[in-house]
């Protein structure tokens, strides 16, 4: 019998161009499931499973191994997160790109070297076996990025202070021109992105991050051909670049995941100027503690993040921590809170956290997307409770 909306294994597969038997190994791999099954066991999919097929499809021509599939799609019709995850892959696609420009520039390269009888760069194409590696890293660095992406909308679409938290940063540098700024861990480039109206013509800003995912979403988002802008990627506890290099340093939510804080510090002071700044952000004990309670009310195994990270660098102690290498030392808190009224922004912000909740909220997200609307039918509160400190070389 024809269900309406519904289509057999068979017309499913020829929608797709793939064999039944690959639609039926999806099911087995839990990677696919059909929307239902009657009861001699026969498989019906639906338009939106034909969506979930096509996003695993390209996931798949991507190089991502059935794991990797696994983890980073959604068991659900929520197009909300079908448009996140569409967007990270248009940047694995345009990575890919970007590979293989590379090789093709590399192979060229080679060519005309065999042509005119010179030596082969072979370190050259030595890097091209390292660029057919890359997958895995970048599956990685592109949910960094995402998360990223996440967490930023969640402050930037429902916050109470509409001044916003990279303009107030922003406010805070004091830019001027001529200014040499240096931004350890810039993220995706979203400081700089929401303030380049303000910007001056006539200044040099350097964005590092330790991972070039970012660094490549950050020049996606800024624009690689702005002459203000370089790109470096390296860990801030071995800043690449002279002493008294630059009049300001930016390390925005950074410090907290830093392993050694007092190497650190270090290398700031050794870059800046004698009259230079460093700008330094982080939260304190309260920020965001209503959507641990929330998810630990869903279920009490589920930790948001594997520390806290306050701990390590928060409003309550960075002040002595960068005491000995800085004074003075100035800490000026930024007054927010987050309201809404709406689950899907919540849920993408938690499940871009770096804990254990997608290993076991994605199983039953059907239940905890419904715990969650129905919490924040009648608006939800959220304390913020972030700011930074301005210090200057002692």
């Amino acid at each position: 019998m024809k269900l309406p909306g519904y289509y057999s294994s068979g017309q499913f597969a020829r929608m797709a161009n793939v064999s039944v038997r690959t639609i039926r190994f999806y099911d087995k791999q839990n990677v696919l499931k059909p929307s239902y099954v009657n009861e001699s066991g026969a498989r019906f999919y639906t338009d939106s499973d034909f969506a979930r097929l096509q996003q695993i499809l390209l996931l798949k021509y991507l190089g991502f191994s059935l794991d990797d599939i696994r983890e980073m799609t959604i068991s659900d019709t929520d197009y909300h997160f079908m448009l996140s995850s569409l967007k990270m892959q248009k940047k694995l696609v345009q990575d890919r790109i970007e590979q293989l420009q590379l090789v093709e520039h590399a192979i060229e390269n080679t060519v005309d070297a065999i042509g005119k009888q010179e030596g082969i760069d072979w370190s050259q194409m030595l890097d091209l076996i390292h660029l057919t590696g890359m997958e895995k890293s970048l599956r990685t660095q592109y949910q960094d990025a995402t998360n990223i992406s996440a967490r930023i909308r969640l402050h930037r679409d429902y916050s109470v202070n509409r001044q916003g938290w990279f303009p107030w940063i922003y406010e805070q540098c004091q830019i001027r021109p001529g200014m040499q700024v240096l931004e350890l861990g810039c993220g995706n480039g979203a400081l700089w992105a929401e303030n380049m109206s303000r910007l001056p013509d006539r200044i040099s800003v350097t964005l590092s991050d330790i991972s070039d995912g970012m660094l490549r979403d950050a020049r996606r988002t800024i624009g690689g051909q702005d002459p203000r802008f370089s790109f470096a990627a390296f860990d801030c506890h071995s800043i690449p670049y002279a002493d008294a290099s630059f009049d300001l340093v930016i390390a925005n939510h950074v410090l907290f995941y830093c392993s050694d804080l007092d190497r650190v510090f270090r290398e700031v002071r050794r870059v800046l100027r004698p009259d230079g700044v460093f700008l330094c952000s982080t939260y304190g004990a309260s920020h965001m503690r209503e959507i641990s309670s929330l998810v630990q009310e869903f279920d009490s195994r589920i930790v948001l993040s594997a520390e806290k990270l306050y701990e390590h660098f928060g409003l309550e102690n960075g002040a002595s921590l960068l005491a000995p290498y800085f004074a003075p030392v100035r800490c000026l808190c930024y007054e927010d809170a987050i309201e809404l009224d709406r689950a899907e922004p919540l849920i993408e912000y938690i499940l871009s956290c770096h804990g254990n909740q997608n290993q076991l909220l994605l199983e039953r997200y059907k239940d905890f997307r419904t715990f969650t609307e129905h919490r924040t039918r009648h608006g939800f509160h959220i304390t913020k409770a972030a700011g930074l400190f301005l210090c200057h070389p002692a």
